[in-house]
């Protein structure tokens, strides 16, 4: 059996290997290193297969949610709402923006934010919601847009988990991750979905003047060329990781269908097994599987996450300590007891590996062994 990893970023890379070294070498031979004719493409592409108005590419998912906020005028103070249960750059740039972040309890089943946390937490400095699609699968947007056009407050989606995935209103209407809400931002690191083979991101809107914003935003607050209309940053993505993504984007839609075929599998495993949870399914969206993510009851997580490496089978665990607990977070504001289920899942979850070159082989080795570890404590 080939040795199994938790993204297999090397085998994907041999499948498309003749198509990145041409597009590579071809960048390198046009010295158009920067806001190169594969940048313009890709944003062309990737517009397009969101349906989505503008695509504005920058240098990392952190950086696309830092100019969402920046292109929102946003006061020193104001407050925004996300998850306690996600990754740290979600909170990050709230933080250095000036701005006061509010974390919230997440929903048992899914992980994503909770709807009712949301509303108890709105106050009249809320101008922003950050709902993160944790995991692979959009959060509840339909509600959640609903009570944030009755206060007035902006919804920029973390789309960095879940970029190819959609979600259905109740209308019928089906709209990708990352377009729904005012703005949708994502990150291309190596191992996500749509990944580069370094540092990427990107930002949607579908309104016309936050484009311009965030067009100027992410090229130093330029309009005209020096002529400085706001402050900006210098965050780009170069023309080597959109050739790259381009590639890429035209297998998304095939690199979802091996990963929920992967998940398909284990499903059908630990849904027999008690105790073991597997990742719940919103009928409104389908799920993209960036992680596979089991809840795991009345056992020590680290010590099965050891178990599983010592099998040669690498695990993670997403995410051991909740955001409202963190030095860099922590606040007076937040009680322990309002994160009951974010307390909860840091203690049961663990993630087994989850990427498009997957085999039947390996997929039963890990489910073997982690059934016979579960048999045995």
């Amino acid at each position: 059996m080939k040795q199994i990893q938790m993204v297999d970023l090397k085998t994907q890379y041999e499948e498309i290997k003749s198509e990145v070294d041409r597009a590579v070498i071809d960048v390198i031979a046009s010295s158009a290193f920067v806001n190169g004719p594969d940048v313009k493409a890709f944003q062309s592409e990737l517009e397009s297969y969101l349906d989505v108005k503008h695509v504005i590419p920058c240098a990392n998912g952190t950086d696309a949610l830092q100019i969402a906020l920046m292109a929102l005028d946003l006061k020193p103070g104001d407050e925004v709402i996300t998850s306690d249960f996600t990754f740290a750059a979600t909170v990050e740039v709230v933080g250095l923006l000036q701005l006061k972040h509010v974390l919230v309890d997440v929903d048992p089943d899914t992980f994503n934010i909770s709807l009712e946390a949301i509303e108890a937490a709105i106050t009249p400095k809320t101008r922003v919601i950050i709902p993160v699609h944790l995991f692979g699968q959009a959060a509840n947007m339909e509600e959640i847009l609903a009570l944030a056009n009755k206060h007035n407050i902006h919804v920029v989606e973390d789309n960095a988990q879940a970029i190819g995935g959609s979600y259905t209103f109740s209308n019928g209407v089906t709209k990708k991750n990352g377009t729904m809400g005012v703005i949708g931002t994502t990150s291309f690191f190596p191992s996500k979905n749509l990944g580069c083979y370094g540092d990427g991101g990107a930002i949607f809107t579908n309104n016309d003047e936050i484009a311009v914003k965030i067009r100027s935003i992410v090229n130093h607050g330029m309009g005209e060329r020096y002529h400085y209309e706001r402050l900006g940053v210098n965050s780009r993505l170069d023309s080597i990781q959109a050739a790259v993504l381009r590639i890429k984007l035209r297998k998304l839609d095939e690199y979802i269908a091996k990963r929920q075929a992967a998940a398909q599998h284990y499903n059908e495993f630990f849904s027999q097994i008690d105790g073991v949870t597997t990742p719940a399914l919103n009928p409104k969206a389908d799920h993209v599987f960036h992680q596979y993510t089991l809840k795991i009851e009345g056992l020590d997580q680290f010590k099965l996450q050891n178990y599983l490496n010592e099998q040669g089978i690498p695990a993670m665990i997403y995410y051991p300590i909740p955001l409202h607990s963190q030095e860099a977070y922590e606040a007076d504001r937040y009680n322990d007891e309002d994160f009951a289920v974010t307390n909860s899942l840091c203690k049961q979850v663990i993630s087994l590996p989850m990427h498009t070159e997957l085999d039947k082989e390996q997929l039963d080795y890990i489910c073997d062994h982690l059934k016979k570890y579960l048999s045995q404590n």
